[in-house]
């Protein structure tokens, strides 16, 4: 044999090789082929262990988080409330799964929640005010007690379509484009 050429074996595909193993076949018990390892060559390690361990434990948490119903909550703080007098109260708007709710915090005042199956309609509208000021109005008509009612609300310019996704998301209803929207 000419000592130029090297006699190279390629390791495994599911761990090392010990020297001299050839393995079982654990059908039948025949020995495995030269550089196919029975499953006695395959080796935890910590390495795998601990992937192992990682996964498992990430879908007990994924599964254990739907099962308690852990829900998502988004809120934004960039909206304002009408009051009696006319004027903009600063409140936080809040789609909770949780509850189920659409939940309305005011700087001053009761917060007002509605649920998502008392909600009739939404409608989303946009105005041009005096010196051009342009507003994104949100109105919700939902019942309470078989009594109609509306919640009206102003967006923010910067956060008036993810408001509109949200809403869509959590809820399952689209706002209805009234007005002259397409001038936005």
């Amino acid at each position: 044999m000419p000592s130029d050429i090297s006699h190279h074996q390629e390791s495994p595909p599911f761990g090392r090789l010990r020297a001299g193993f050839l393995g079982k076949n654990a059908r039948n018990g025949a020995p495995c082929p030269a550089g196919f390892p029975g499953p006695a060559a395959f080796r935890y390690t910590f390495r795998i262990v601990k992937r192992i361990l990682s996964a498992v434990l990430l879908i007990v948490v994924v599964v254990a988080c739907s099962a308690l119903g852990l829900a998502e909550e988004t809120s934004f703080r960039r909206v304002h409330v009408p009051n009696l007098k006319g004027k903009e109260i600063k409140a936080v708007l809040t789609f909770s799964d949780r509850d189920k709710a659409i939940e309305v915090h005011l700087s001053k005042g009761t917060p007002v929640t509605i649920p998502y199956g008392k909600i009739d309609k939404c409608a989303y509208e946009f105005t041009l005010g005096i010196m051009d000021e342009k507003s994104h109005w949100l109105k919700i008509e939902y019942h309470d007690q078989d009594l109609p009612k509306e919640f009206v609300l102003r967006m923010d310019g910067r956060e008036y379509l993810h408001i509109l996704d949200a809403l869509k998301a959590h809820t399952g209803i689209e706002a209805e484009v009234l007005g002259n929207a397409n001038k936005r």
